[in-house]
């Protein structure tokens, strides 16, 4: 669509949106949110979809429509009072459900917004939900200089923050069934890659000595399949595993006793995210005591994508405009996609 500016004389009545409804996704006509303070009104440009969320919530039974989607690039059309740092016209990337979503405009809170330079894809922008995700689970590794890292499952979310450590110069070793992510990752970062279990262990005992690495970061969903066991078998003394996705939390507790490892979860983009003082209130948490916020993660993510620290052009393996997203939904319902990175198109 073409964008259009809301002014005094001109008002867009109503958007389209993607839910998901009984298991299957639509695509209804909504009222546009009405303006509030610390809030910003963007046109939506790019949506980034995350496939393995986006399964879970279609094969979910939902009685109500449930909207979709929570990372998306855009042009800013108005801001609310206590707006400071973007004004109508720029180029800004959001993200954070209920906010964000699959929709032709997003009410979004200022912290949840983040300037994108003139130099930045606002295609690779439209991941930042993702990016800000990824870079909060290393936070949670708590990883420091010359450590070493296995990332397993290098869907969009993997790759990204496989990425994201091998530029920060750690020991990166990724895990994924299926070669060619593996090689996709190997074409774009420094690193090691496995599509096996015994492959993925050799490149742990050659770059640890057999030490096992310090971290491990599982971004997979579903039953885990013994995957945390593996992982307290991976790290070394007093490791750390990290799960991104949405995994099921089971393990041994005898191999974690062992190691003393610690299990922690990341949760989504970082400090500030579900609450609402920092999100719809516009509170933001003071830099001496969270330095790095959801926000300031995104505006990190933003910034690696100007400096050509990281590249998700190359992960965008299909686009699909919001009149046709049918042809998305059904494979990715079916599970029939290898698609790493996907965009919906306004």
């Amino acid at each position: 669509m073409m964008l259009e500016e809301i002014g005094p004389h001109q008002q867009v009545q109503s958007m389209k949106a993607l839910f998901s409804h009984e298991r299957k996704a639509i695509i209804e006509r909504v009222p546009i949110p009405s303006q509030k303070e610390h809030h910003v009104l963007v046109q939506t440009v790019y949506s980034g979809v995350s496939n393995g969320t986006e399964r879970l919530m279609l094969t979910t039974w939902h009685e109500k429509p449930i909207a979709l989607g929570y990372s998306a690039s855009g042009i800013v059309r108005q801001v609310g009072a206590g707006v400071e740092h973007i004004k109508p016209g720029d180029r800004v990337a959001c993200y954070g459900a209920p906010y964000v979503r699959h929709a032709e405009y997003m009410l979004v809170p200022k912290h949840l917004v983040a300037s994108v330079p003139d130099a930045v894809d606002m295609k690779e922008a439209a991941f930042v939900g993702i990016g800000a995700i990824a870079i909060h689970a290393l936070r949670q590794a708590r990883i420091q200089f010359g450590e070493s890292v296995v990332v397993v499952g290098l869907g969009i979310l993997g790759q990204i923050m496989a990425q994201i450590a091998s530029a920060a110069a750690y020991e990166t070793i990724v895990y994924d069934l299926q070669a060619d992510r593996c090689k996709q990752f190997e074409r774009l970062s420094a690193g090691r890659w496995a599509n096996s279990i015994e492959s993925l262990e050799a490149h742990i005992a050659e770059a640890t000595g057999n030490r096992g690495v310090d971290a491990v970061l599982l971004a997979a969903n579903g039953n885990n399949n013994g995957l945390i066991d593996r992982g307290l078998d991976w790290v070394r003394d007093r490791g750390r595993i990290v799960i991104v996705g949405d995994l099921e939390m089971s393990f041994s507790r005898d191999k974690m006793f062992k190691k003393e490892a610690d299990i922690v979860i990341s949760r989504a983009g970082g400090p500030g995210r579900y609450d609402y003082n920092y999100e719809a209130g516009g509170q933001d948490y003071p830099i001496g005591y969270a330095r790095w916020t959801e926000g300031r993660n995104m505006a990190e993510y933003i910034r690696l994508l100007q400096q050509g620290r990281i590249q998700v052009a190359p992960l965008i393996s299909q686009e699909v405009a919001v009149d046709h997203i049918e042809r998305l939904y059904e494979p990715l319902f079916l599970a029939e996609t290898s698609s790493v990175g996907t965009l919906i198109t306004y």
